[in-house]
């Protein structure tokens, strides 16, 4: 059955990209390891600033049977990244567009049975094809919660690796053992707090987290770096019942200035 995806893909794929061998495209992965921290809110609102700024963003909801961001974007499409995966589409097909210029969507599935889908890198693919179709300037892809294999499988085709977490115990352990995994054959780890009532808390905890990595003799070369925090407002759990960015109805609040701090970091250190 792969064989037989990864042939559909590849015709799709060739009759839809332009023709150009170097792709300005950057591929950012947002995880968490522990659910309910708030990462897909974070991801569309991070989305929209960056459209914002002038990229053309595409977001995949790599939340394999729990998809939620055509919720937060109040969308309702009809194709997902499954269409294109099993070779139904091309990926201009799944994408959707926001109501925000520059903005797009690849949907998800809620409920999706994906036994069928259980070969190596065959949801990822994506991600190579999106890039060699050249046609975004940054990919965000926000995964689900845990660590399992196809969360494993997102990480895996980034450079870019961003996790965000909450001074929850629980939480901080998650990202640890994340830390732990991306240690192997991975550079570095962005790591943002959300829910954090002030930049130092953030940064302090992260330095123990680093001190901790030393202690149990991780791999030294590995560096894990603190882009910010996100404050906690009532207004953004609001908005998003509503189906509504935070960052766009409140531009000039403190939560959507720590945003931008975030994003200037991270803008930083794209690879």
């Amino acid at each position: 059955m792969f064989n037989s995806i990864s042939s559909q893909a590849s015709k799709l794929i060739n009759l839809t990209k332009p023709k150009n061998n170097i792709s300005k495209t950057k591929v950012i992965t947002i995880t968490s390891g522990k659910g309910g921290v708030g990462k897909s809110t974070f991801t569309a609102n991070i989305a929209y600033l960056l459209a914002k700024r002038g990229f053309k963003v595409v977001v995949i909801d790599a939340d394999i049977g729990l998809a939620n961001l055509q919720v937060l974007f109040d969308l309702k499409p009809k194709l997902t990244l499954f269409d294109y995966i099993e070779g139904r589409n091309s990926i201009s097909e799944v994408v959707s567009n926001t109501a925000y210029s520059n903005l797009s969507l690849i949907a998800g599935k809620s409920g999706y049975q994906y036994a069928n889908l259980n070969n190596s890198l065959v949801l990822s693919r994506i991600v190579h094809d999106i890039k060699d179709y050249n046609n975004y300037d940054i990919v965000l892809i926000d995964t689900g919660a845990g660590l399992n294999e196809y969360v494993q499988e997102f990480l895996s085709v980034s450079d870019n690796i961003l996790a965000l977490t909450t001074t929850d115990p629980s939480a901080l352990t998650d990202v640890y053992a994340l830390m732990k995994l991306l240690s192997i054959d991975k550079k570095s780890l962005l790591l943002c707090f959300n829910h954090t009532r002030s930049y130092q808390i953030g940064e302090t905890i992260s330095k123990s987290l680093v001190n901790l990595a030393k202690k149990n003799l991780l791999n030294p070369n590995f560096m894990v770096k603190y882009i910010g925090n996100v404050s906690t407002s009532a207004n953004i759990s609001t908005t998003s019942r509503l189906r509504k960015l935070f960052v766009h109805e409140f531009q000039h609040d403190q939560i959507t200035k720590e945003l931008q701090k975030v994003i200037d970091t991270l803008l930083n250190d794209l690879k």
